[in-house]
């Protein structure tokens, strides 16, 4: 229950990838390329759809000697990642159904290779093996097994549950075609760099390999006037901005709440990285970027 393509690399090894899997210089790299001319996070293997696809992040590649950043992976198809350096496509693997994971706090989630269960500050399910987490998943030829510290190794496959510091996850069968509608991110923290062009009344949010996704109304209002505050605000000033003269019988928290949750639940939609709208406990929120990340205000 798992989808993946297998390349073939120019030593002649052949190495297999899934969805969430990428390619790099980085030593976490699903597929680890000691080549100067590759970027630490330069390609993922994506899950779109009904097809897996090979999406430029801050590497390019090459197509039948053409530039290109978004690729399908289909089995005798040739991806030259850098002058030379060649990765055939020997198979595709593309199930009907493959295995994920969902549990308290934490949405169905796709497995792939090997994944690390973190609990805190709320559950997440990193691409990678990372040694501090509370639990490790992981493909062993045709199973998935989860090992929790201190116990023995269980096989997973849909409607098993499992128990972690107290917490039940369950296992699930889910379609490919939704499977492929989850998150997708790299290890050590590196996400598809973001360019977000505010205007005020809408907001484009361009990301490699992704249709825009172009957010209007209140949402646009909240996310732009982050831009523009360029640092972390206060929500109570941050919503008298976006609500100015409105002298309306609702409560103004009651619309702040509303309206941030709904600005989550279309950046959540659009598979943009959770942490982009971050809000301490102390009523505080701040627009996060990473290295790569660009905004342009155009408020």
């Amino acid at each position: 229950m798992r989808a993946f393509v297998r390349f073939l690399l120019p030593d002649g090894t052949v190495r297999e990838l899934g969805h969430g899997d990428f390619v790099g210089r980085l030593a976490s790299a699903a597929l680890q390329l000691d080549d100067e001319r590759i970027s630490e996070a330069h390609a993922l293997v994506s899950l779109r759809g009904r097809s897996l696809r090979l999406l430029a992040l801050r590497g390019r590649f090459a197509v039948e000697q053409r530039p290109t950043s978004d690729v399908e992976l289909t089995a005798g198809l040739e991806v030259e990642v850098a002058r030379g350096l060649v990765l055939g496509v020997v198979a595709v693997e593309l199930p009907d159904q493959v295995l994920g994971i969902e549990g308290p706090d934490l949405a169905p989630q796709v497995l792939s290779g090997v994944s690390s269960l973190h609990l805190s500050p709320r559950p997440r399910i990193t691409p990678r093996y990372t040694g501090d987490a509370a639990a490790w998943l992981y493909s062993a030829g045709d199973v998935f097994r989860v090992r929790v510290p201190g116990s023995s190794p269980q096989v997973l496959s849909p409607g098993v549950e499992f128990e972690v510091a107290g917490r039940a996850f369950r296992c699930i069968a889910m379609p490919l075609e939704s499977a492929g509608q989850m998150p997708t991110f790299v290890g050590s923290g590196v996400y598809r760099p973001l360019r977000i062009e505010a205007r005020f009344d809408t907001v484009h949010l361009h990301r490699p390999g992704e249709e825009v996704l172009t957010l209007s109304g209140l949402s646009a209002r909240i996310l732009s006037e982050l831009v523009a505050f360029d640092g972390p605000v206060h929500w109570e000033l941050l919503a008298r901005e976006v609500w100015r003269g409105d002298s309306g019988s609702t409560p103004l928290r009651s619309k702040w709440d509303t309206n941030l949750a709904r600005l989550r639940r279309k950046l959540r939609d659009a598979r943009v990285r959770p942490d982009l709208v971050r809000s301490d406990r102390h009523g505080h929120l701040e627009l996060v970027l990473y290295d790569g990340d660009h905004v342009q205000d155009r408020t």
